[in-house]
């Protein structure tokens, strides 16, 4: 199985990093985050542009939409890719009006775009629900994960159920999606502090010239590496239990290991919301929490191989 991208594939990603290079980048993400907002008109670019329906198309697919998902993460756009253009389509079979926020069903803590979302899609065990959100459903929660947050203000409308079975398929490819921004993110963390260490100087040399230093970095590629194969797998698999799980628990534990890193080798700069690396490392603080994190994904994996026989997670 090839997974590196094709000639085609290529030309995807050529054509969404331009987009991505002219509307998107740490300023931009920077600015919105102080806004408390999420990237309306780059969410409304790419939707036009075809590039959150990409799995839906009939040339392409998922691992098409993973890699959009990716490069969108690595550029630090707010905007909704993985719920739109990978979870949305796998769940539902359709593009939904975005931005598409996703949530559990009775979790009040805050929940990522749902003060700008248009549509919820809600795991509620069995079944997955789709919910159109009124302005003012959720109120803004100020953080510091350069994402923005939003948390219910009253009982949310039941919504259309998506059928039996419907909650499992949603996480899924929840799972998908998570592990393919956390690809995005880590790599773009991994990139600013290469790039900083490659500047930094101590004692004469640039400490990205020692080796301890390149050690550490290279672990660090090696588990971006890992996550970036698993998902894509993942992806073009269709999302199966196991390997959705899998590539969920392998990114969300790299993410984790992401972080320390990359904030002990720039002196913890990336704290601090003037740098760069904030952008994306407190992003994978986040990401590498969601749906239970690291551990929950892991125990959907062992669920799947071993109690559901491949079949639900």
């Amino acid at each position: 199985m090839d997974l590196a991208p094709n000639e085609e594939q290529q030309a995807i990603l050529d054509a969404v990093e331009s987009l991505l290079g002219q509307r998107a980048g740490a300023a931009r993400a920077i600015e919105l985050d102080r806004l408390g907002e999420a990237d309306a008109d780059l969410q409304a670019e790419l939707d036009q542009s075809g590039f959150l329906d990409i799995a839906l198309d009939d040339e392409m697919g998922f691992l098409e939409a993973v890699l959009v998902v990716e490069a969108i993460s690595q550029a630090g756009g707010l905007v909704t890719a993985g719920a739109s253009a990978l979870v949305a389509p796998g769940v539902a079979g359709e593009s939904l009006p975005g931005p598409v926020a996703l949530m559990q069903a009775g979790d009040k803590g805050p929940v990522r775009y749902a003060a700008q979302a248009r549509t919820l899609l809600v795991d509620a065990g069995d079944e997955a629900f789709r919910v159109e959100i009124e302005p003012g459903a959720f109120e803004v929660v100020t953080s510091n994960v350069m994402f923005p947050l939003g948390r219910a203000v009253g009982e949310l409308p039941d919504g259309d159920s998506l059928g039996a079975g419907s909650g499992a398929l949603l996480r899924n490819w929840w799972r998908v999606a998570l592990a393919a921004e956390m690809v995005g993110a880590m790599q773009a963390a991994l990139d600013v502090t290469v790039e900083f260490v490659t500047g930094r100087r101590q004692f004469g040399r640039a400490i990205g010239s020692f080796q301890a230093v390149q050690h550490r970095l290279a672990t660090c590629a090696v588990l971006v590496e890992g996550s970036r194969w698993l998902v894509r797998e993942a992806a073009f698999r269709g999302a199966p239990p196991e390997a959705a799980a899998t590539a969920a628990g392998h990114a969300a534990a790299a993410a984790g290991r992401l972080f320390e890193e990359t904030q002990q080798l720039t002196g913890a700069m990336g704290y601090t919301r003037e740098h760069d690396l904030h952008v994306w490392s407190m992003r994978l603080q986040a990401l590498r929490l969601e749906l239970g994190g690291a551990g929950e994904h892991r125990r959907a994996a062992a669920r799947a191989r071993w109690l559901d026989g491949g079949s639900g997670a």
